[in-house]
């Protein structure tokens, strides 16, 4: 327990300094908490944590940033299929999540999310493991940031295998943000990790040096495009790809799944959820246009290769 308070304590303050940072990039709106609780009910035996979600912004249409600690006395079958030593284990997991849609189209979306699990059984851990990552989603592309977030994904591998440990949460991350029935990434990937019970220590230092270089890899591309001239027909774009968000969040996403299947807080599992987003019938960029060029983008690729 002292270790999983360990984790917590570290959450908490991650969440803190995340909101603080984009308050200050924001330069207008303010992050407003929604603390909670929840009974026990169904499979969720309790907990609570702290929604914090900033809209209208100078920067953000809507930035949402969650901190939660629940627990349960069982588990969906969709959680124990791969994992038959989780049936009849109670559980805590714990985990800061966020998802910040921007204004401007030329400012990227982007997701984090830093977790720890840990289930018991007659008194003893039978699983404990650590998880998260961060992913970005451009509109228009930019390589010059492209190169910065990966690079910055790398940089922070380097103390946990380095090349290998990059490498191998890159794949992941590409592979799990696919949109199977659109035969694209969500984005350009980042780092991607589940199910990491190597060593504790070792381990909670890794999900330290992701969560705090989600900061480092973002800011600089906030600062960059947050006041790049655009009009109605970027907007327009934006909120088109926007759907692709929806449907991936929907459809495909574990934590999404989890959440609403475990009984969780639906406002604060949905919150990832863009504020505006539109479908189009049959759409196709014009040829050449600056919006087919970011299908180029929506396949796994070296993005830090020398040639880029």
């Amino acid at each position: 327990m002292e270790n999983f308070n360990r984790v917590r304590d570290y959450l908490t303050g991650l969440q803190d300094r995340i909101c603080a940072a984009i308050e200050q990039a924001d330069g207008k709106a303010k992050f407003h908490q929604d603390v909670w609780t929840r009974e026990p009910n169904g499979l969720l035996l309790g907990g609570g944590g702290r929604t914090r979600v900033l809209r209208d912004g100078a920067v953000f249409e809507q930035a949402g940033i969650g901190f939660s600690d629940v627990s349960g006395t069982a588990l969906p079958p969709s959680a124990t299929a791969a994992r038959p030593e989780l049936v009849g284990a109670a559980w805590r997991a714990v985990g800061v999540s966020l998802v910040f849609h921007p204004l401007n189209p030329y400012l990227p979306t982007t997701h984090a999310n830093v977790r720890h699990f840990c289930a018991e059984k007659d008194g003893e851990v039978v699983a404990a493991w650590f998880g998260g990552g961060f992913d970005l989603t451009p509109f228009y592309p930019f390589d010059e940031d492209i190169r910065h977030w990966h690079q910055t994904a790398r940089d922070l591998c380097e103390a946990f295998g380095g090349q290998a440990r990059y490498q191998a949460h890159k794949r992941w991350c590409d592979e799990y943000f696919f949109l199977k029935h659109r035969g694209e990434t969500r984005g350009i990937g980042g780092l991607f990790f589940d199910d990491l019970d190597e060593d504790f220590e070792r381990d909670f230092a890794y999900l330290r040096a992701v969560g705090d270089g989600f900061l480092e890899a973002y800011l600089p591309i906030v600062e960059r495009r947050k006041d790049t001239p655009y009009g109605e027909r970027e907007r327009q774009f934006q909120l088109y790809r926007r759907g692709r968000y929806v449907e991936f969040n929907l459809v495909f996403d574990r934590g999404t799944h989890f959440g609403l299947q475990s009984g969780g807080r639906t406002e604060s599992i949905l919150m990832s959820m863009p504020p505006l987003a539109r479908w189009e019938y049959g759409y196709q960029p014009e040829a050449d246009s600056a919006e087919a060029r970011l299908q180029h983008y929506l396949k796994p690729q070296d993005w830090l290769a020398s040639t880029r």
